[in-house]
């Protein structure tokens, strides 16, 4: 457990995944927090133990946040407090600048105390009473950019293998005006739909691709094979003609030496 005695004004910043909006709260009342105390990162908060009626029905996820210095909670870091780790390439609260690079680095463990400043959570479960701002009914932040991978828009909005991925994808409208006659004049307005290039994609042209690929890997490794029984071929005829010419050479030794 946790001493509350020094309890600082908390921060609960909300994400809510269904519509794109995010809010940041402050929490003054330090009842709405004692059920985030002792919880790990990931874990689920129901917000009837928030002992406040706007969060009533909702369940939140804990995400993430920062202590009261700005040092990052790190997922995996059983602990309360703030830890030097040192930290490689791919790992999290962390960008290496160079090939190999390690460095020792201050996080916070992935378990919440009284010492965070603010606290990440996202919307898991909606309950009946709107909150402003993050889950009423006028907000809707659409996605600007979307995936590009498509197994991942497959997976963003649950597609079967025989759905059309192409139709799926995130498009945006961008209006720029066309260059003038000259170069302080701007031209007429021209909106033009982006939508980005599919990666991943399995088309009849991929897979005629990776069908010559394959037949090219065929051919390559059949040549080499043809290739080594040909030079073993050439290797044991030379090797031949050397003993041939070898024993011609002895042979005629023995026959000076006998005229001798």
């Amino acid at each position: 457990g946790f001493l509350f005695s020094n309890f600082r004004t908390m921060k609960l910043n909300f994400a809510n995944p269904a519509n794109g909006a995010q809010k940041t709260i402050d929490i003054e009342d330090e009842n709405i927090l004692r059920c985030f105390y002792d919880q790990r990162m990931s874990s689920e908060i129901n917000g009837d133990d928030m002992q406040d009626p706007l969060y009533a029905g909702y369940t939140f996820r804990i995400t993430g946040g920062n202590d009261a210095q700005g040092f990052p909670m790190k997922q995996g870091v059983l602990l309360a407090r703030r830890v030097r780790l040192l930290l490689k390439k791919g790992q999290s609260c962390y960008r290496s600048r160079r090939a190999g690079e390690r460095k020792r680095k201050s996080v916070r463990g992935c378990i919440v105390g009284p010492d965070l400043a603010i606290i990440n959570l996202v919307v898991v479960k909606v309950g009946p009473n709107p909150i402003p701002g993050l889950t009423s009914d006028d907000i809707n932040n659409p996605l600007r950019l979307g995936p590009k991978r498509a197994s991942k828009i497959r997976k963003l909005f649950d597609l079967d293998k025989s759905d059309d991925v192409r139709k799926y994808v995130v498009a945006r409208k961008t209006t720029f005006h066309t260059k003038g006659k000259t170069q302080d004049e701007k031209g007429p307005e021209k909106t033009v739909v982006k939508r980005p290039k599919i990666q991943r994609l399995v088309t009849p042209l991929s897979k005629q691709h990776k069908r010559r690929r394959a037949v090219l890997q065929r051919r390559a490794r059949e040549r080499a094979v043809a290739e080594k029984a040909a030079y073993q071929q050439l290797l044991k005829q030379r090797n031949a003609e050397r003993r041939a010419s070898e024993a011609a050479r002895r042979s005629s030794r023995k026959r000076s030496r006998k005229t001798e």
